[in-house]
């Protein structure tokens, strides 16, 4: 009996080379040659009877049954990957893979701790984490599942909230001995703060405050001023710089060796939500939904 579909591997080629923008590029991602790649395109061609793909020394585009087969065989993949997610796990043993993206503050503060009891629970599992603070596009990109910071997007995404982080305001025993211990709200602005620059406004974030029961936002002014990655704030306050407000879980550890000091508690209180969001429309596998149901459950414990 002969086989059906024994071009799927050079279907799957196809869809690799138009997603990376060139034969090299597809050639990189599936680990081949792009003489080998430029071949399965043309046998796919040759079996389709027609032009996929328009190739010059620059740039390739897609002709108007190129375009057709490429969301076909996109939908076509979807499908055997929803079919194989569906029953990865219920022979018992939990496997599979899952690709979850997180910010570089949850990724290295937080997200250990809750990673390794999903780990020796489901030792099958492989999980593949980006940290970073880029917004991946999850179904552009592959990934299973994303760690977020603040309210959910109107973008469609699925999502769960994890926890509602706390905040608090922290220098270091150097800076406080040289510039004094600020003791109300007010006299903040006497002092060095750090501020962050928030990628998706290109402004000072503000300070989210609480003042007799009342939550307000304050703006800190500074002649540094961090951009790209927060956790830069905190490295400058650890060594004097002046003061940073910064999730609660990621200096912990240096309150505790006195390492940091945390300033103002009375003006805590505050906080910024983390969720786990996912793509409505993909089937999540049983080790991306435990992953879901674990985190959920690690951080309410």
């Amino acid at each position: 009996m002969s086989r059906r579909f024994d071009y799927l591997a050079d279907v799957e080629v196809f869809v690799s080379v138009v997603e990376k923008g060139s034969l090299s590029a597809g050639a990189v991602a599936l680990g081949t040659t792009p003489s080998v790649v430029s071949r399965a395109i043309s046998r796919l061609e040759a079996r389709l009877g027609v032009q996929l793909l328009r190739r010059t020394t620059r740039r390739l585009s897609l002709t108007e049954a190129g375009l057709l087969y490429l969301e076909q065989s996109r939908a076509a993949f979807e499908l055997i990957d929803g079919a194989e997610r569906s029953i990865q796990g219920q022979d018992g043993e939990l496997n599979g893979r899952v690709r979850l993206s997180v910010p570089t503050t949850y990724g290295h503060y937080r997200l250990p701790a809750l990673l390794g009891g999903f780990a020796r629970h489901y030792p099958q599992v492989r999980i593949e984490l980006s940290i970073s603070n880029r917004n991946v596009d999850l179904v552009a990109e592959g990934y299973d599942l994303a760690i977020r910071l603040g309210p959910l997007p109107d973008s469609g995404l699925v999502g769960r909230k994890l926890e509602d982080a706390p905040l608090c305001l922290v220098a270091s025993p150097d800076y406080l001995r040289r510039a004094g211990t600020p003791r109300r709200l007010e006299d903040l602005a006497a002092h060095a703060c750090l501020p962050f620059i928030m990628p998706s406004s290109g402004r000072v974030g503000a300070w989210l405050l609480r003042e007799q029961g009342r939550d307000l936002e304050w703006t800190p002014q500074a002649n540094i001023q961090v951009a790209d990655d927060v956790l830069g704030i905190v490295s400058l306050a650890e060594h004097g710089m002046g003061i940073c407000q910064t999730y609660e879980f990621i200096v912990r550890g240096r309150i505790a060796s006195g390492r940091l000091v945390e300033l103002l508690p009375q003006a805590g209180g505050r906080s910024r939500p983390f969720s786990v969001i996912y793509p409505p429309h993909r089937q999540l596998s049983a080790a991306a939904r435990a992953l879901i149901d674990h985190l959920t459950q690690a951080v309410a414990q």
